[in-house]
C-alpha cells in the first residue's frame, strides 16, 4: 500500500476492502475487532475543590497544596469575575444572583475538565445544581473551623472591615455556619483546620491526593 493511501486511513477519508483492512491489522500485529474498538480516553484525574467560607483557608492551603502536587491553582471567583468583567460585588447589584449562578457554572464546567486545585465560593453550596455539578466532577473537600478560626484568620489578614461595619457580624458568622454545616458536611472529605497550621493540612490532603 502507498504510503497516500495509509494516510488516508489514519484521517478516516480512505476506504478499504475487508481483506486489505485484515492484512493492515496483520501487518500492525493486531486484530481487525482491536482496531475497530473504541479508543479509550486515558484517565483524567479530578480536580480537587476546596469549600468552607470565608477564613477557611481555601486560598492559602490551595496555593500551598497545588505547589506541592505540581498542579494549577485556581480562585473561582476570581474567574467568574474575569468572565463576567465585573467585580463580584458589582455582579450581584447590577445583575443579581441568578446570573452569578449561571457564570458560576459555566466556569465550573471548564475548570473541573482538568486537574487542579479550586477554591471555591463560600455560598456555592446554596445552589444544588451547581454543587451536584461540583461533586460529580471533583473531590471536595470541606475546610472545616470555629466561628472563632474563620473571624481571627480574617481580622488576622488585616481586614477590620466586619467589626468595624456590623456590631453583629461575629452573631451572623456562627448563624451562617450553623446553616450551611450539612450542606458542607456532603463534600467527600471533612478536614478540621483548628489548631492546625497549612503545612499540616497540606500534608493531610496531599497523603490521599
Amino acid at each position: 500500500m502507498s504510503e497516500r493511501f495509509l494516510a488516508q486511513l489514519e484521517g478516516g477519508e480512505g476506504n478499504i476492502s475487508l481483506r486489505r483492512f485484515a492484512e493492515v491489522a496483520h501487518a500492525l500485529g493486531t486484530t481487525p475487532a482491536a482496531l475497530l474498538a473504541p479508543a479509550e480516553a486515558a484517565p483524567t484525574a479530578r480536580p480537587i475543590a476546596l469549600l468552607g467560607v470565608r477564613g477557611a483557608g481555601k486560598s492559602a492551603v490551595g496555593a500551598a497544596l497545588a505547589k506541592k502536587l505540581g498542579l494549577r491553582f485556581v480562585e473561582v471567583d476570581r474567574e467568574i469575575e474575569e468572565a463576567a468583567g465585573l467585580a463580584l460585588a458589582d455582579i450581584f447589584t447590577l445583575h443579581g444572583e441568578a446570573y452569578y449562578r449561571r457564570v458560576e457554572r459555566e466556569v465550573l464546567t471548564r475548570l473541573v475538565a482538568e486537574p487542579g486545585v479550586l477554591a471555591t465560593g463560600g455560598s456555592i453550596v446554596n445552589d444544588a445544581t451547581n454543587f451536584a455539578l461540583l461533586k460529580s466532577r471533583a473531590h471536595t473537600v470541606w475546610l472545616r473551623a470555629t466561628a472563632e478560626d474563620h473571624w481571627n484568620r480574617v481580622v488576622a489578614q488585616g481586614d477590620q472591615r466586619p467589626m468595624a461595619e456590623n456590631p453583629h457580624a461575629f452573631e451572623e458568622l456562627r448563624a451562617l455556619l450553623a446553616a450551611r454545616q450539612k450542606l458542607y458536611a456532603r463534600a467527600d472529605r471533612t478536614i478540621d483546620t483548628s489548631d492546625k497550621t497549612v503545612k499540616q493540612v497540606v500534608a493531610e490532603l496531599a497523603a490521599e491526593a
